[in-house]
């Protein structure tokens, strides 16, 4: 798969900070106002718009790029976002495109925290919730489809899926040492380990985070979601088990009630679904708890992806590096099909939602609708059929 002469590209020279740093803020702008789908879905709207619509990068950087963030803690959709501005525009590149990817989210999330604030609660999001639900269970189904097309080529690559996915389903968590294991296995595969001294190892670079003394709760979310970002493997979808344990029970900052609405807003808006930091951050402490809390879950991506990235350029090359790359693509593969299975129960529960799934995943791969197109139609479903689906559900409190 990576075999061969180097890449010819930005991979394969140092970048230029400084030549595309306009087109990577617009890029990433529009990309956290308008891309909805979760991790899955934003990583497949960057495969399809940047390797084959833009020429950013080819499909090998892609597979490198996802491999890479798949096996570092964090979300998934963020890191591989900063690791592409990164090889476009250079360390100013990656700070500028990671924070306009994650902006627009903020300020939209922000802004629906201070509603919910100001008139006690939204309501109408749990109808919302109902209708788009299943059509983000249909679009990470259809955007791990594009992803296996890109980097899933052998049988020991799908086997490691399916275990993968096997232990995610079974656990209901994902594991971090699935991609540690795979990875290795992949090293052992295909590398030669055995005839040469491996590179460092990509995945075992951990930021060490340590609690101090905190005198308010604005340190205490600094810390839970520094510890969020830095500590849990995997996409915000997965991220959410981690983020209830300390929200609802051990810090008891939001009920079981606020705290699903807090996901709901976090899977219905664009941008990445660990924005639900910034929703719950507003309420526990306005505005600037809301900023900590999003400076706190995605400060460890920034610095995880900038020290990958460099080693990754520079032992590319090394058939244990590529070895490591395909068993964490597929260990990648197989936890966020575990993941969707794991959502999808929580999504679908009625004939309604399981029709709006079946018809999202058909208009998909039959005319690839766009992502807000298909949330914008699956909302209207939601607020206009949940009430009749459940009588005793209205409006207002």
């Amino acid at each position: 798969m990576l075999n061969g002469p180097p890449v010819e590209g930005p991979i394969a020279q140092a970048p230029h900070p400084t030549g595309h740093l306009a087109e990577l803020i617009l890029y990433f702008l529009r990309l956290g106002a308008f891309g909805f789908g979760g991790p899955v879905a934003l990583v497949g709207q960057m495969e399809r718009e940047l390797v084959v619509e833009r020429g950013w990068l080819s499909k090998e950087q892609m597979r490198e790029a996802i491999a890479v963030c798949q096996s570092l803690p964090g979300p998934l959709a963020i890191q591989v976002g900063i690791f592409i501005a990164y090889l476009r525009g250079g360390l100013l590149g990656a700070v500028a495109g990671g924070w306009a990817f994650i902006f627009p989210n903020f300020v939209i999330v922000a802004v629906l925290g201070a509603l919910y604030v100001h008139f006690g609660g939204l309501p109408l999001i749990t109808a919302i919730f109902y209708g788009v639900s299943p059509a983000v269970i249909a679009l990470i189904l259809y955007s791990c489809y594009r992803l296996a097309k890109l980097g899933m080529e052998g049988w020991l690559q799908w086997l490691l899926a399916a275990g993968c996915f096997a232990v995610t389903v079974i656990l209901k968590a994902e594991v971090a040492l699935l991609f540690m294991g795979a990875g290795l296995i992949g090293v052992l595969a295909y590398g030669n380990i055995f005839r040469q001294r491996p590179p460092g190892n990509l995945a075992a670079m951990v930021v060490p985070v340590t609690p101090g003394a905190v005198g308010s709760v604005l340190p205490k979310l600094l810390f839970f979601f520094l510890k969020a970002g830095s500590l849990t493997f995997g996409s915000g979808l997965v991220i959410v088990p981690f983020l209830e344990a300390g929200i609802v029970h051990q810090y008891h900052w939001l009920d079981p009630r606020e705290f699903l609405i807090a996901v709901a807003i976090g899977m219905v808006s664009p941008g990445p679904v660990v924005i639900t930091a910034t929703f719950v951050g507003y309420l526990v402490a306005g505005f600037w708890g809301a900023l900590i809390a999003t400076v706190g879950i995605f400060l460890p991506s920034f610095i995880y992806v900038l020290v990958a990235a460099p080693l990754l350029i520079r032992h590319r090359a090394n058939p244990n590096v590529q070895g490591f790359v395909k068993g964490a693509y597929a260990a990648a593969i197989g936890t966020i099909l575990g993941a969707c299975v794991l959502l999808g129960k929580l999504a679908i529960g009625d004939w309604l939602t399981v029709l709006i799934g079946l018809v999202s995943l058909g208009a998909l791969f039959r005319w690839k609708i766009s992502n807000p197109a298909l949330i914008a139609v699956t909302a209207v479903i939601g607020l206009i059929a949940f009430p009749f689906l459940h009588p005793g559900w209205v409006f207002v409190k």
